[in-house]
């Protein structure tokens, strides 16, 4: 189990992901997004997770260079993630848009790449882009996002690669355990986001309550569940103290009958789209 902010899960292919990251939906390129990321990087975090259709790649690799020439860290020691979005799913369409993402990030390696949504019918010669581009050693891994165990037995029925991570909306009240069971038997890492179900689950009472037990905040209980699920984690937060509060998770472990209790709490309830029924 996760002892420290820059440890590490080991993916399918060796490659080696931090446990909690720093994830920047709905912040918009600019300043504020730079400071953040360079902050969480001083603090410690060596993930950051963005996407194509956040339209903040731009800031985001101002940050990663600023804050490497700033700490003296290598870029090898930070863990990028970025997402091909649904309007680019194809084979060249998707080639194409990891260079647009790759130059907007001033990156020459990618760390993860994934299929943002699994729209029906273009996923699979999405994927086959993905596999060439790992097998060129563009990106370091490959995996997808939002896919239920019916996209993933489709996927894999042709793959020649198996997908290293599945990232999907996970909180108390959406606990995934069918498709979280699925990605264990296939190796396939889970990644939680959204996973304080933006913040909708800050003033939960069962929640408070054992946060109380243990004198932390209601986010940083909800993140160590992740963790002890065995789950990646990304919250988003723009401000200083949130995004040190949220690394504060890894000195103290809940007891087995406060994970049952926060279990308990699934009502299959999301906050984002269901990817069965999101019109793309």
């Amino acid at each position: 189990m996760a002892k420290h902010l820059q440890d590490t899960t080991t993916l399918r292919n060796g490659v080696r992901m931090p446990w909690l990251g720093i994830g920047v939906f709905q912040v918009e390129e600019g300043d504020e997004l730079v400071q953040a990321l360079k902050f969480a990087v001083k603090h410690g975090y060596r993930s950051i997770d963005t996407a194509a259709i956040y339209k903040n790649e731009t800031s985001v690799g101002q940050a990663i260079r600023e804050a490497l020439a700033e700490t003296g860290l290598a870029r090898e020691e930070l863990f990028v993630t970025s997402k091909v979005w649904t309007a680019d799913l194809g084979y060249e369409q998707t080639l194409a848009a990891f260079d647009t993402s790759l130059n907007k990030l001033g990156l020459d390696v990618l760390d993860l790449y994934l299929i943002h949504w699994p729209v029906e019918g273009k996923y699979k010669e999405a994927w086959r882009a993905l596999e060439a581009l790992y097998k060129q050693g563009r990106v370091r891994a490959i995996g997808v996002s939002n896919f239920q165990i019916h996209h993933l037995e489709e996927l894999m029925r042709d793959a020649e690669i198996k997908p290293m991570v599945n990232q999907v909306e996970f909180h108390p009240l959406l606990t995934q355990e069918k498709l979280r069971s699925y990605c264990r038997k296939h190796g396939i890492q889970l990644e939680a986001w959204a996973p304080l179900m933006q913040g909708q689950l800050l003033n939960h009472p069962v929640i408070a309550e054992i946060a109380g037990k243990y004198g932390k905040t209601a986010a940083q209980i909800i993140l160590r569940w992740d963790l002890q699920h065995g789950v990646v984690t990304i919250p988003k937060s723009t401000k200083p103290g949130r995004i040190a509060e949220n690394a504060g998770v890894f000195d103290f472990e809940l007891a087995p009958e406060d994970v049952e209790r926060i279990d308990r709490l699934n009502e299959n309830r999301r906050v984002g789209p269901d990817p069965d029924n999101f019109d793309f």
